[in-house]
Protein backbone atom coordinates (compact mmCIF):
# COMPACT_ATOMS: atom_id res chain seq x y z
CA UNK A 1 0.00 0.00 0.00
CA UNK A 2 1.30 3.32 -0.45
CA UNK A 3 -0.60 5.58 2.19
CA UNK A 4 -0.77 9.14 1.17
CA UNK A 5 0.19 11.71 3.78
CA UNK A 6 -1.18 15.06 4.14
CA UNK A 7 -0.11 18.42 5.20
CA UNK A 8 -2.86 20.24 5.26
CA UNK A 9 -3.74 22.62 8.39
CA UNK A 10 -7.69 23.03 8.90
CA UNK A 11 -6.23 25.27 11.59
CA UNK A 12 -4.64 28.12 9.49
CA UNK A 13 -5.62 31.40 8.34
CA UNK A 14 -5.26 30.48 4.86
CA UNK A 15 -7.87 27.15 5.21
CA UNK A 16 -10.40 29.04 7.20
CA UNK A 17 -10.28 31.80 4.39
CA UNK A 18 -10.84 29.71 1.49
CA UNK A 19 -13.06 27.75 3.65
CA UNK A 20 -15.34 30.39 3.91
CA UNK A 21 -14.79 31.89 0.39
CA UNK A 22 -16.02 28.31 -0.78
CA UNK A 23 -19.20 28.09 1.59
CA UNK A 24 -19.99 31.61 0.75
CA UNK A 25 -20.40 29.97 -2.88
CA UNK A 26 -22.44 27.39 -2.05
CA UNK A 27 -24.82 28.90 -0.05
CA UNK A 28 -25.52 30.95 -3.48
CA UNK A 29 -25.36 27.98 -5.56
CA UNK A 30 -28.17 26.83 -2.87
CA UNK A 31 -30.25 29.89 -3.97
CA UNK A 32 -30.65 28.89 -7.47
CA UNK A 33 -31.07 25.44 -6.55
CA UNK A 34 -33.83 26.69 -4.49
CA UNK A 35 -35.16 28.18 -7.89
CA UNK A 36 -35.66 24.91 -9.86
CA UNK A 37 -37.16 23.13 -6.62
CA UNK A 38 -39.98 26.10 -6.64
CA UNK A 39 -41.19 23.98 -9.96
CA UNK A 40 -43.47 26.31 -11.89
CA UNK A 41 -44.63 28.40 -8.28
CA UNK A 42 -47.02 28.50 -5.83
CA UNK A 43 -50.23 29.17 -8.39
CA UNK A 44 -48.73 26.43 -10.43
CA UNK A 45 -48.18 23.90 -7.83
CA UNK A 46 -51.60 24.53 -6.30
CA UNK A 47 -53.37 24.31 -9.39
CA UNK A 48 -51.07 21.03 -10.18
CA UNK A 49 -52.01 19.40 -7.01
CA UNK A 50 -55.67 20.52 -7.11
CA UNK A 51 -55.81 17.72 -9.79
CA UNK A 52 -54.47 15.01 -7.81
CA UNK A 53 -51.42 14.96 -9.51
CA UNK A 54 -47.64 14.60 -8.64
CA UNK A 55 -44.89 17.07 -9.03
CA UNK A 56 -42.29 15.82 -10.98
CA UNK A 57 -39.77 15.00 -8.39
CA UNK A 58 -42.35 13.31 -6.31
CA UNK A 59 -42.79 10.92 -9.17
CA UNK A 60 -39.07 10.08 -9.31
CA UNK A 61 -38.68 9.43 -5.48
CA UNK A 62 -41.71 6.98 -5.65
CA UNK A 63 -40.18 5.25 -8.71
CA UNK A 64 -36.41 4.94 -6.91
CA UNK A 65 -35.65 1.99 -4.67
CA UNK A 66 -36.31 3.05 -0.97
CA UNK A 67 -33.59 5.13 0.10
CA UNK A 68 -31.51 4.76 -2.64
CA UNK A 69 -29.92 8.10 -4.28
CA UNK A 70 -30.31 9.75 -7.08
CA UNK A 71 -27.82 11.85 -9.21
CA UNK A 72 -29.30 14.68 -10.31
CA UNK A 73 -27.74 15.69 -13.71
CA UNK A 74 -27.91 19.41 -14.99
CA UNK A 75 -29.89 20.97 -12.42
CA UNK A 76 -28.97 24.43 -13.32
CA UNK A 77 -29.95 24.14 -17.32
CA UNK A 78 -31.05 27.39 -18.96
CA UNK A 79 -29.36 29.65 -15.68
CA UNK A 80 -28.92 32.68 -17.10
CA UNK A 81 -31.04 32.72 -19.91
CA UNK A 82 -35.01 33.79 -20.43
CA UNK A 83 -36.26 30.60 -19.67
CA UNK A 84 -37.02 29.16 -15.83
CA UNK A 85 -33.98 27.65 -14.07
CA UNK A 86 -33.88 23.89 -14.77
CA UNK A 87 -35.25 23.93 -18.15
CA UNK A 88 -38.71 22.33 -17.09
CA UNK A 89 -37.41 18.69 -17.19
CA UNK A 90 -35.82 17.06 -14.20
CA UNK A 91 -33.15 14.21 -15.49
CA UNK A 92 -30.59 11.81 -13.59
CA UNK A 93 -29.79 8.65 -12.71
CA UNK A 94 -31.65 6.57 -9.93
CA UNK A 95 -32.01 2.89 -8.98
CA UNK A 96 -35.17 1.25 -9.57
CA UNK A 97 -36.09 -2.18 -8.56
CA UNK A 98 -32.25 -2.94 -8.22
CA UNK A 99 -31.63 -1.26 -12.13
CA UNK A 100 -29.42 2.22 -12.54
CA UNK A 101 -31.90 3.79 -15.25
CA UNK A 102 -31.48 7.54 -16.82
CA UNK A 103 -34.78 9.57 -15.69
CA UNK A 104 -35.93 12.01 -17.78
CA UNK A 105 -39.12 13.74 -16.19
CA UNK A 106 -41.53 16.52 -17.32
CA UNK A 107 -42.07 19.57 -14.81
CA UNK A 108 -45.53 19.90 -16.02
CA UNK A 109 -46.24 23.33 -13.66
CA UNK A 110 -43.45 24.85 -15.79
CA UNK A 111 -45.47 26.60 -18.46
CA UNK A 112 -47.64 23.06 -18.93
CA UNK A 113 -43.55 21.30 -18.98
CA UNK A 114 -43.55 22.96 -22.90
CA UNK A 115 -40.12 22.12 -24.23
CA UNK A 116 -37.74 25.00 -25.11
CA UNK A 117 -34.09 25.03 -26.66
CA UNK A 118 -32.77 24.23 -23.31
CA UNK A 119 -35.08 21.81 -22.42
CA UNK A 120 -33.61 20.18 -25.50
CA UNK A 121 -30.21 20.16 -24.86
CA UNK A 122 -30.53 18.42 -21.36
CA UNK A 123 -32.88 15.84 -22.81
CA UNK A 124 -30.33 15.10 -25.42
CA UNK A 125 -27.34 14.48 -22.61
CA UNK A 126 -29.63 12.50 -20.50
CA UNK A 127 -30.01 10.26 -23.95
CA UNK A 128 -25.94 10.28 -24.16
CA UNK A 129 -25.41 9.21 -20.89
CA UNK A 130 -28.25 6.46 -21.19
CA UNK A 131 -26.54 5.34 -24.59
CA UNK A 132 -22.76 5.58 -23.20
CA UNK A 133 -23.52 3.42 -20.21
CA UNK A 134 -26.35 1.33 -21.04
CA UNK A 135 -28.74 2.61 -19.08
CA UNK A 136 -32.45 1.51 -19.57
CA UNK A 137 -34.42 4.86 -19.88
CA UNK A 138 -37.76 5.75 -18.43
CA UNK A 139 -39.56 8.89 -19.51
CA UNK A 140 -42.05 10.32 -17.32
CA UNK A 141 -43.91 12.21 -19.74
CA UNK A 142 -46.05 14.90 -19.11
CA UNK A 143 -45.75 17.70 -21.54
CA UNK A 144 -47.84 20.45 -23.88
CA UNK A 145 -45.11 19.85 -26.73
CA UNK A 146 -42.67 22.88 -28.15
CA UNK A 147 -42.80 26.11 -26.29
CA UNK A 148 -44.55 27.48 -29.25
CA UNK A 149 -43.00 31.34 -29.55
CA UNK A 150 -39.33 29.68 -30.04
CA UNK A 151 -39.93 26.39 -31.95
CA UNK A 152 -37.45 28.09 -34.56
CA UNK A 153 -34.93 26.55 -32.21
CA UNK A 154 -36.29 23.51 -30.69
CA UNK A 155 -38.19 21.86 -34.34
CA UNK A 156 -35.25 20.84 -36.55
CA UNK A 157 -32.55 20.14 -33.71
CA UNK A 158 -35.54 18.56 -31.43
CA UNK A 159 -36.18 15.59 -33.88
CA UNK A 160 -32.77 14.19 -32.17
CA UNK A 161 -34.82 13.36 -29.38
CA UNK A 162 -37.20 10.37 -31.11
CA UNK A 163 -33.80 9.01 -33.40
CA UNK A 164 -32.08 8.86 -29.90
CA UNK A 165 -34.79 6.58 -28.22
CA UNK A 166 -35.09 4.54 -31.62
CA UNK A 167 -31.40 3.76 -31.25
CA UNK A 168 -31.47 3.36 -27.93
CA UNK A 169 -33.82 0.22 -28.56
CA UNK A 170 -31.90 -1.16 -31.53
CA UNK A 171 -28.77 -1.26 -29.34
CA UNK A 172 -31.11 -3.17 -27.15
CA UNK A 173 -31.05 -0.65 -24.18
CA UNK A 174 -34.53 -0.56 -22.59
CA UNK A 175 -36.97 2.57 -23.19
CA UNK A 176 -40.13 2.82 -21.02
CA UNK A 177 -43.10 5.66 -20.42
CA UNK A 178 -44.70 5.88 -18.36
CA UNK A 179 -47.48 8.79 -19.40
CA UNK A 180 -48.94 10.86 -16.92
CA UNK A 181 -50.84 13.56 -18.75
CA UNK A 182 -50.48 15.09 -22.19
CA UNK A 183 -47.95 13.84 -25.11
CA UNK A 184 -48.95 16.04 -27.70
CA UNK A 185 -47.73 16.28 -31.25
CA UNK A 186 -43.94 15.48 -31.71
CA UNK A 187 -44.31 14.82 -27.82
CA UNK A 188 -46.57 11.68 -29.19
CA UNK A 189 -43.79 10.02 -30.37
CA UNK A 190 -41.75 9.35 -26.97
CA UNK A 191 -44.40 6.73 -26.09
CA UNK A 192 -45.03 5.81 -29.78
CA UNK A 193 -41.24 5.01 -29.66
CA UNK A 194 -40.80 3.48 -26.45
CA UNK A 195 -40.35 -0.38 -25.95
CA UNK A 196 -42.87 -0.34 -23.21
CA UNK A 197 -45.77 2.09 -22.77
CA UNK A 198 -47.76 2.98 -19.51
CA UNK A 199 -50.81 5.28 -19.80
CA UNK A 200 -53.28 6.00 -16.75
CA UNK A 201 -57.23 5.89 -17.03
CA UNK A 202 -58.70 9.60 -17.54
CA UNK A 203 -55.42 11.44 -17.51
CA UNK A 204 -52.84 10.18 -20.04
CA UNK A 205 -53.62 11.47 -23.16
CA UNK A 206 -51.27 11.03 -26.58
CA UNK A 207 -52.49 12.39 -29.72
CA UNK A 208 -50.54 13.73 -32.97
CA UNK A 209 -53.04 16.64 -33.06
CA UNK A 210 -55.90 17.49 -30.85
CA UNK A 211 -59.49 18.56 -30.74
CA UNK A 212 -58.89 21.49 -32.00
CA UNK A 213 -56.41 21.04 -34.54
CA UNK A 214 -58.13 18.06 -36.03
CA UNK A 215 -61.32 20.40 -36.89
CA UNK A 216 -59.12 22.95 -38.34
CA UNK A 217 -57.53 20.26 -40.16
CA UNK A 218 -60.01 17.96 -41.02
CA UNK A 219 -63.56 19.44 -40.10
CA UNK A 220 -63.82 16.67 -37.64
CA UNK A 221 -65.28 16.92 -34.08
CA UNK A 222 -63.59 14.73 -31.58
CA UNK A 223 -63.06 14.85 -27.59
CA UNK A 224 -59.76 14.20 -25.82
CA UNK A 225 -60.94 10.73 -24.23
CA UNK A 226 -62.32 9.41 -27.97
CA UNK A 227 -58.93 10.71 -29.62
CA UNK A 228 -56.15 9.77 -27.31
CA UNK A 229 -56.93 9.20 -23.88
CA UNK A 230 -55.77 6.38 -22.15
CA UNK A 231 -58.96 3.53 -22.55
CA UNK A 232 -58.62 4.33 -26.31
CA UNK A 233 -55.25 2.91 -26.93
CA UNK A 234 -55.29 0.56 -24.42
CA UNK A 235 -58.44 -0.64 -26.45
CA UNK A 236 -58.18 0.07 -29.68
CA UNK A 237 -55.49 1.74 -30.70
CA UNK A 238 -52.92 -0.91 -28.66
CA UNK A 239 -50.67 1.94 -28.04
CA UNK A 240 -50.79 1.54 -24.35
CA UNK A 241 -49.11 -1.90 -23.11
CA UNK A 242 -50.48 -0.93 -19.29
CA UNK A 243 -53.49 0.42 -18.30
CA UNK A 244 -52.70 2.43 -14.83
CA UNK A 245 -55.82 3.59 -12.77
CA UNK A 246 -53.86 6.26 -10.90
CA UNK A 247 -50.11 7.79 -10.86
CA UNK A 248 -49.57 5.40 -7.96
CA UNK A 249 -50.41 2.59 -10.50
CA UNK A 250 -48.23 3.60 -12.91
CA UNK A 251 -45.44 3.96 -11.00
CA UNK A 252 -45.63 0.69 -9.60
CA UNK A 253 -46.21 -0.88 -13.13
CA UNK A 254 -43.11 1.21 -14.12
CA UNK A 255 -41.20 -0.69 -11.47
CA UNK A 256 -42.79 -3.95 -12.30
CA UNK A 257 -41.22 -3.54 -15.92
CA UNK A 258 -37.86 -2.86 -14.72
CA UNK A 259 -37.69 -6.00 -12.45
CA UNK A 260 -38.64 -8.08 -15.55
CA UNK A 261 -35.95 -6.73 -17.88
CA UNK A 262 -33.60 -9.75 -16.62
CA UNK A 263 -31.06 -6.76 -17.13
CA UNK A 264 -27.28 -7.20 -15.31
CA UNK A 265 -24.17 -5.11 -15.77
CA UNK A 266 -21.94 -6.49 -18.28
CA UNK A 267 -18.95 -4.90 -17.00
CA UNK A 268 -16.28 -4.74 -14.01
CA UNK A 269 -17.55 -5.36 -10.54
CA UNK A 270 -15.82 -3.34 -7.92
CA UNK A 271 -13.59 -4.62 -5.08
CA UNK A 272 -15.98 -5.33 -2.18
CA UNK A 273 -15.82 -3.00 1.14
CA UNK A 274 -14.11 -0.53 0.21
CA UNK A 275 -12.67 1.81 3.20
CA UNK A 276 -12.79 5.38 2.96
CA UNK A 277 -10.60 7.87 2.62
CA UNK A 278 -8.08 8.70 5.99
CA UNK A 279 -9.02 12.39 5.65
CA UNK A 280 -12.16 14.10 6.57
CA UNK A 281 -13.93 15.11 3.54
CA UNK A 282 -15.52 18.35 4.90
CA UNK A 283 -11.17 19.34 4.82
CA UNK A 284 -12.45 19.80 0.96
CA UNK A 285 -14.00 22.71 1.47
CA UNK A 286 -10.62 24.20 2.44
CA UNK A 287 -8.05 23.05 -0.33
CA UNK A 288 -9.10 25.57 -2.98
CA UNK A 289 -7.59 29.04 -2.74
CA UNK A 290 -10.38 31.64 -3.34
CA UNK A 291 -7.85 33.50 -5.68
CA UNK A 292 -7.44 31.12 -7.66
CA UNK A 293 -3.92 32.62 -8.56
CA UNK A 294 -2.45 30.53 -6.05
CA UNK A 295 -1.52 26.95 -6.51
CA UNK A 296 -2.62 24.44 -4.45
CA UNK A 297 -1.74 20.49 -4.09
CA UNK A 298 -4.55 18.27 -5.77
CA UNK A 299 -2.62 15.39 -3.58
CA UNK A 300 -4.79 16.89 -0.71
CA UNK A 301 -8.23 16.36 -2.72
CA UNK A 302 -6.98 12.79 -4.27
CA UNK A 303 -6.35 11.84 -0.55
CA UNK A 304 -9.58 12.71 0.30
CA UNK A 305 -11.60 11.12 -2.58
CA UNK A 306 -10.01 7.62 -3.01
CA UNK A 307 -9.91 4.32 -0.89
CA UNK A 308 -7.97 4.57 1.61
CA UNK A 309 -6.02 7.47 0.60
CA UNK A 310 -4.29 4.97 -0.91
CA UNK A 311 -2.48 6.14 -4.24
CA UNK A 312 0.75 4.94 -6.45
CA UNK A 313 1.85 7.93 -8.01
CA UNK A 314 3.25 7.41 -11.20
CA UNK A 315 6.13 9.37 -12.87
CA UNK A 316 6.34 11.70 -9.65
CA UNK A 317 9.71 13.56 -10.16
CA UNK A 318 8.72 14.30 -13.81
CA UNK A 319 6.42 16.93 -15.11
CA UNK A 320 5.83 17.27 -11.58
CA UNK A 321 2.95 20.43 -12.73
CA UNK A 322 0.86 17.40 -13.21
CA UNK A 323 0.24 14.59 -10.73
CA UNK A 324 -0.45 11.50 -12.59
CA UNK A 325 -1.22 7.89 -10.53
CA UNK A 326 -3.50 4.99 -9.73
CA UNK A 327 -6.31 4.12 -6.76
CA UNK A 328 -9.49 3.22 -6.81
CA UNK A 329 -12.52 4.76 -5.50
CA UNK A 330 -15.47 2.90 -4.10
CA UNK A 331 -13.64 -0.02 -5.14
CA UNK A 332 -13.30 1.12 -9.21
CA UNK A 333 -9.90 0.99 -10.02
CA UNK A 334 -9.07 4.65 -11.34
CA UNK A 335 -6.19 6.60 -12.78
CA UNK A 336 -6.14 9.98 -11.70
CA UNK A 337 -4.61 13.03 -13.40
CA UNK A 338 -4.28 16.23 -11.76
CA UNK A 339 -2.87 19.17 -12.54
CA UNK A 340 -0.54 20.97 -9.72
CA UNK A 341 0.46 24.24 -10.24
CA UNK A 342 -1.79 25.12 -13.03
CA UNK A 343 0.41 25.24 -16.55
CA UNK A 344 1.09 22.57 -18.77
CA UNK A 345 4.71 22.44 -19.99
CA UNK A 346 6.54 19.61 -22.67
CA UNK A 347 7.25 17.29 -19.84
CA UNK A 348 3.89 17.23 -18.34
CA UNK A 349 1.88 16.40 -21.97
CA UNK A 350 4.53 13.53 -22.27
CA UNK A 351 3.69 12.03 -19.06
CA UNK A 352 -0.06 12.34 -19.66
CA UNK A 353 0.19 10.74 -22.91
CA UNK A 354 2.23 7.99 -21.69
CA UNK A 355 -0.17 7.39 -18.51
CA UNK A 356 -3.34 7.53 -21.06
CA UNK A 357 -2.02 4.59 -23.10
CA UNK A 358 -0.91 2.54 -20.23
CA UNK A 359 -4.44 3.27 -18.81
CA UNK A 360 -5.95 1.89 -21.80
CA UNK A 361 -3.74 -1.08 -22.16
CA UNK A 362 -5.17 -1.83 -18.69
CA UNK A 363 -9.12 -0.63 -19.13
CA UNK A 364 -9.01 1.79 -16.39
CA UNK A 365 -11.33 4.44 -16.35
CA UNK A 366 -9.74 8.22 -15.94
CA UNK A 367 -10.26 10.57 -14.01
CA UNK A 368 -9.39 14.25 -14.41
CA UNK A 369 -8.79 16.81 -11.81
CA UNK A 370 -8.79 19.78 -13.43
CA UNK A 371 -7.00 23.03 -12.11
CA UNK A 372 -4.85 24.70 -15.28
CA UNK A 373 -4.39 27.91 -17.47
CA UNK A 374 -3.05 26.08 -20.06
CA UNK A 375 -0.16 25.25 -22.00
CA UNK A 376 2.99 27.09 -21.39
CA UNK A 377 3.69 30.42 -24.26
CA UNK A 378 6.71 31.86 -24.98
CA UNK A 379 9.79 31.36 -27.36
CA UNK A 380 11.82 28.74 -25.32
CA UNK A 381 8.70 26.71 -24.60
CA UNK A 382 7.86 27.03 -29.04
CA UNK A 383 11.28 25.93 -29.91
CA UNK A 384 11.09 22.90 -27.35
CA UNK A 385 8.03 22.47 -28.68
CA UNK A 386 5.45 22.48 -26.58
CA UNK A 387 2.71 22.22 -29.78
CA UNK A 388 3.42 19.24 -30.96
CA UNK A 389 3.59 17.88 -26.98
CA UNK A 390 0.60 19.78 -26.17
CA UNK A 391 -0.93 17.51 -29.05
CA UNK A 392 -0.10 14.71 -28.38
CA UNK A 393 -1.20 14.40 -25.04
CA UNK A 394 -4.82 16.31 -26.49
CA UNK A 395 -4.59 13.62 -29.23
CA UNK A 396 -4.12 10.26 -26.40
CA UNK A 397 -7.06 11.63 -24.74
CA UNK A 398 -8.82 12.30 -27.82
CA UNK A 399 -8.57 8.71 -28.66
CA UNK A 400 -8.87 6.67 -25.53
CA UNK A 401 -11.38 4.63 -25.61
CA UNK A 402 -11.76 3.81 -21.36
CA UNK A 403 -14.26 5.97 -19.83
CA UNK A 404 -13.34 9.54 -18.89
CA UNK A 405 -14.60 11.61 -15.68
CA UNK A 406 -13.58 15.28 -15.10
CA UNK A 407 -13.66 17.26 -12.17
CA UNK A 408 -13.09 20.82 -12.70
CA UNK A 409 -11.91 22.09 -8.97
CA UNK A 410 -10.28 25.61 -10.06
CA UNK A 411 -8.99 27.04 -13.58
CA UNK A 412 -9.79 24.90 -16.85
CA UNK A 413 -8.68 27.53 -19.60
CA UNK A 414 -7.63 27.48 -23.47
CA UNK A 415 -6.22 24.05 -24.55
CA UNK A 416 -5.27 23.08 -21.33
CA UNK A 417 -8.95 21.98 -20.81
CA UNK A 418 -9.13 20.21 -23.93
CA UNK A 419 -6.26 18.22 -22.64
CA UNK A 420 -8.08 17.70 -19.55
CA UNK A 421 -10.57 16.14 -21.37
CA UNK A 422 -13.26 18.73 -21.42
CA UNK A 423 -16.66 18.72 -22.55
CA UNK A 424 -15.74 18.53 -25.99
CA UNK A 425 -13.80 15.29 -25.52
CA UNK A 426 -17.08 13.32 -24.15
CA UNK A 427 -16.20 12.69 -20.67
CA UNK A 428 -18.95 9.84 -19.78
CA UNK A 429 -19.38 12.84 -16.76
CA UNK A 430 -18.11 16.30 -16.06
CA UNK A 431 -18.76 18.33 -12.91
CA UNK A 432 -17.64 21.30 -11.51
CA UNK A 433 -17.13 22.80 -8.02
CA UNK A 434 -18.14 25.96 -7.47
CA UNK A 435 -14.35 27.36 -7.36
CA UNK A 436 -14.04 26.44 -11.03
CA UNK A 437 -13.60 28.80 -13.90
CA UNK A 438 -13.34 27.87 -17.48
CA UNK A 439 -12.49 30.24 -20.50
CA UNK A 440 -10.64 30.73 -23.91
CA UNK A 441 -7.84 32.27 -21.35
CA UNK A 442 -8.26 34.26 -17.91
CA UNK A 443 -10.28 37.40 -18.51
CA UNK A 444 -6.93 39.95 -17.55
CA UNK A 445 -5.04 38.13 -20.11
CA UNK A 446 -7.82 38.15 -22.85
CA UNK A 447 -8.29 41.98 -22.04
CA UNK A 448 -4.93 42.66 -22.59
CA UNK A 449 -4.39 40.70 -25.17
CA UNK A 450 -7.25 42.81 -26.73
CA UNK A 451 -5.41 46.14 -25.69
CA UNK A 452 -2.72 45.11 -27.48
CA UNK A 453 -3.82 44.53 -30.14
CA UNK A 454 -5.95 48.01 -30.76
CA UNK A 455 -3.08 50.13 -29.83
CA UNK A 456 -1.03 48.09 -32.90
CA UNK A 457 -3.89 48.70 -35.01
CA UNK A 458 -3.58 52.58 -33.66
CA UNK A 459 -0.17 52.57 -34.25
CA UNK A 460 0.12 51.03 -38.04
CA UNK A 461 -2.66 53.27 -38.96
CA UNK A 462 -0.93 56.47 -37.53
CA UNK A 463 -4.47 57.18 -35.33
CA UNK A 464 -3.77 58.50 -31.60
CA UNK A 465 -4.50 55.75 -29.04
CA UNK A 466 -7.43 56.55 -26.56
CA UNK A 467 -6.15 55.29 -23.40
CA UNK A 468 -9.38 56.33 -21.38
CA UNK A 469 -11.38 54.08 -24.21
CA UNK A 470 -9.00 51.51 -23.91
CA UNK A 471 -9.30 51.32 -19.94
CA UNK A 472 -12.85 51.42 -20.76
CA UNK A 473 -12.82 48.52 -23.19
CA UNK A 474 -10.55 46.43 -20.84
CA UNK A 475 -12.81 46.42 -17.85
CA UNK A 476 -15.87 45.80 -19.79
CA UNK A 477 -14.07 42.89 -21.13
CA UNK A 478 -13.12 41.38 -18.07
CA UNK A 479 -16.27 42.28 -16.25
CA UNK A 480 -17.48 39.72 -19.56
CA UNK A 481 -15.36 37.24 -19.23
CA UNK A 482 -15.49 36.52 -15.42
CA UNK A 483 -19.48 36.45 -15.34
CA UNK A 484 -19.08 33.71 -18.21
CA UNK A 485 -16.57 31.98 -16.79
CA UNK A 486 -18.55 30.93 -13.88
CA UNK A 487 -19.68 27.57 -13.28
CA UNK A 488 -23.22 28.96 -12.92
CA UNK A 489 -23.38 30.35 -16.55
CA UNK A 490 -21.28 26.83 -17.95
CA UNK A 491 -23.50 24.78 -15.86
CA UNK A 492 -26.54 26.53 -17.49
CA UNK A 493 -25.23 25.89 -21.11
CA UNK A 494 -25.31 22.38 -20.17
CA UNK A 495 -21.11 22.25 -20.13
CA UNK A 496 -21.14 20.57 -17.08
CA UNK A 497 -23.62 17.60 -15.92
CA UNK A 498 -24.10 19.80 -12.81
CA UNK A 499 -21.93 21.82 -9.89
CA UNK A 500 -21.24 19.59 -6.65
CA UNK A 501 -20.03 20.48 -2.83
CA UNK A 502 -16.54 19.61 -3.09
CA UNK A 503 -17.60 17.02 -0.08
CA UNK A 504 -19.77 15.25 -1.99
CA UNK A 505 -17.27 14.83 -4.70
CA UNK A 506 -16.32 11.08 -3.74
CA UNK A 507 -20.71 10.13 -3.90
CA UNK A 508 -20.96 11.62 -6.88
CA UNK A 509 -17.82 9.72 -8.73
CA UNK A 510 -18.61 6.66 -7.05
CA UNK A 511 -22.53 6.58 -8.30
CA UNK A 512 -20.95 8.00 -11.90
CA UNK A 513 -17.87 4.74 -11.79
CA UNK A 514 -21.06 2.56 -11.11
CA UNK A 515 -23.37 3.50 -13.64
CA UNK A 516 -20.64 3.32 -16.19
CA UNK A 517 -19.65 -0.32 -14.81
CA UNK A 518 -23.38 -1.29 -16.41
CA UNK A 519 -21.50 -0.98 -20.11
CA UNK A 520 -18.74 -3.06 -21.24
CA UNK A 521 -15.75 -0.86 -22.28
CA UNK A 522 -12.06 -1.83 -23.65
CA UNK A 523 -8.73 0.50 -23.70
CA UNK A 524 -7.90 2.03 -27.29
CA UNK A 525 -5.44 -0.56 -29.21
CA UNK A 526 -3.94 2.50 -31.27
CA UNK A 527 -4.02 6.43 -31.49
CA UNK A 528 -3.10 8.97 -33.55
CA UNK A 529 -0.04 10.00 -35.16
CA UNK A 530 2.48 10.99 -31.92
CA UNK A 531 4.51 14.11 -33.69
CA UNK A 532 7.90 13.23 -31.75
Amino acid sequence: MTVMRSTLNPSTTDFARNSEAMVAKLVELDAEHAKVLESGGEKSVARHRSRGKLLARERIEMLLDQDSPFLELSPLAAWGSKFHVGASVVTGIGVVAGVECVIVANEPTVKGGTSNVWTSRKIFRANDIARENRLPMISLVESGGADLPTQSDIFIPGGRMFRDLTRLSAAGTPTIAVVFGNSTAGGAYIPGMSDHVVMIKEQSQVFLAGPPLVKMATGEVADDESLGGADMHARTSGLADYYAVDEKDAIRIGRRIVARLNWHKAGPQPAPNPLPPRFAEDELLGIVPSDLKVPFDPREVIARLVDDSDFDEFKALYGTSLVTGWAQLHGYPIGILANARGVLFSQEAQKATQFIQLANRSNTPLLFLHNTTGYMVGKEYEQAGIIKHGAMMINAVANSTVPHLSVLMGNSFGAGHYGMCGRAFDPRFVFSWPSARSSVMGAQQLAGVLSIVSRAAAQATGREFDEDADAMMRAAVEAQIEAEALPAFLSGRIYDDGIIDPRDTRTVLGLALSAIATSIFKGAESFGTFRM
